[in-house]
């Protein structure tokens, strides 16, 4: 499918949207965005498998990096895309084809811009944190993401969200003993001994905390619970897997000290592990797109890639077109007059000062 980025936004992201992108089938999404961007002569392409990368080099004094990713989380009925009033539903119409759709546009017709810029569309970042296609980039090619500054365009009400939760999962499992469920008796029920765990999830109270002037709500939950073998058998094992979403004051390190000590007595396995990031307002890079943008910030409620930004010591923030807590949703949607606005605030960011 070809993408024609002089189209209306609306018509543009219905047409991203219409290219089924669920993590791990990004290259048809890729190869469009790619075909779209290779004729501009104002661009530099780059890519990595299915990440896209398109570069100014005017010899600004400032570069900055403008971010999104290409896939979704899986379809849920909500292909093809459609329209109610301002209204575009379809996955990935929120997280975050809306983004990719106004970076794809202003990548075209801002070929002056004040600084030069980097337009990243990469893949793999709705799954495990060892396939992100950014985590990927910045291990291999690193020198493609140096800059000033970086707006990752992930949904947020078209209003500034500074830094993000981190998050990590773990498991704890319990061991027991099978036998014939007319026997229990003789065996062990390793489901039973999973309700101490769940004891202690239902009495965590998540703690509020203001870092550099947001406020964020911590959250430990079971997420999955695994365990039996049959109708008629005592289960020899249950597993429980755990997500902690945490405060930017925290390092990986002690999130992960904080969720073993909840636990302690059992066995944590931690399986997947991605940092926080404070919020870096105070940062010059950071107000001027403030300033620019207008509207009060707030906290990032949620992991995004603005960690990994903060990693490679480039300040960040999260700024993108649709309701965060539509993402993922089976009704996801994006309203076409945030397109607008979101478009607005980053031409008015990067049009050159007169």
């Amino acid at each position: 499918m070809t993408l024609d980025l002089s189209q209306p936004l609306p018509d543009l992201l219905r047409a991203i949207v219409d290219i089924e992108s669920v993590s791990g089938n990004e290259r048809a999404l890729a190869d469009a965005v790619q075909a779209a961007l290779a004729p501009l002569e104002h661009l530099t392409l780059f890519r990595d498998g299915d990440t896209v990368i398109a570069r100014t080099d005017l010899g600004r004094r400032v570069r900055v990096v403008i971010a999104g990713h290409l896939d979704t989380v899986p379809v849920a009925g909500n292909l093809p895309s459609w329209v109610e009033g301002d209204l575009i539903y379809g996955r990935g119409t929120c997280d975050m084809k809306g983004g990719v759709a106004v970076q794809l546009a202003l990548a075209a017709s801002l070929t002056d811009p004040r600084h030069d810029v980097t337009w990243v569309f990469y893949d793999h970042e709705e799954v495990a944190a060892s396939l992100n296609g950014l985590g990927r980039v910045a291990r291999t090619h690193p020198e493609q993401l140096e800059a000033d500054f970086a707006v990752l365009m992930e949904p947020t009400d078209a209003q500034v969200e500074g830094g993000c939760q981190g998050t990590l999962r773990a498991e704890i499992t319990t061991t027991g003993t099978k036998a014939h469920s007319a026997r229990a008796w003789k065996g062990h029920n390793a489901i039973h001994d999973a309700a101490g765990i769940l004891d202690r999830l239902a009495a965590y109270e998540p703690r509020n905390v203001v870092v550099d002037g947001l406020e964020y709500r911590e959250g430990l939950n079971a997420v999955r619970i695994a365990g039996g073998i049959a109708g008629n058998v005592i289960p020899d094992r249950c597993t429980i897997e755990i997500n902690f979403r945490f405060a930017p004051d925290r390092t990986l390190t002690e999130a992960q000290a904080f969720v073993t000590g909840v636990f302690a007595g059992y066995d944590v396995e931690f399986t997947d592990l991605a940092p926080a990031a404070r919020p870096g307002l105070d940062l010059p890079a950071a107000r001027e797109f403030v300033d620019a943008v207008g509207g009060e910030p707030g906290p990032k409620y949620g992991w995004t890639d603005v960690a990994r930004f903060a990693e490679l010591g480039v300040p960040a923030v999260n700024f993108g077109p649709g309701d965060p807590g539509k993402a993922h949703a089976d009704d996801e949607f994006c309203p076409a007059s945030h397109l607008d606005r979101c478009a607005a605030a980053l031409t008015r960011w990067l049009s050159p000062r007169q």
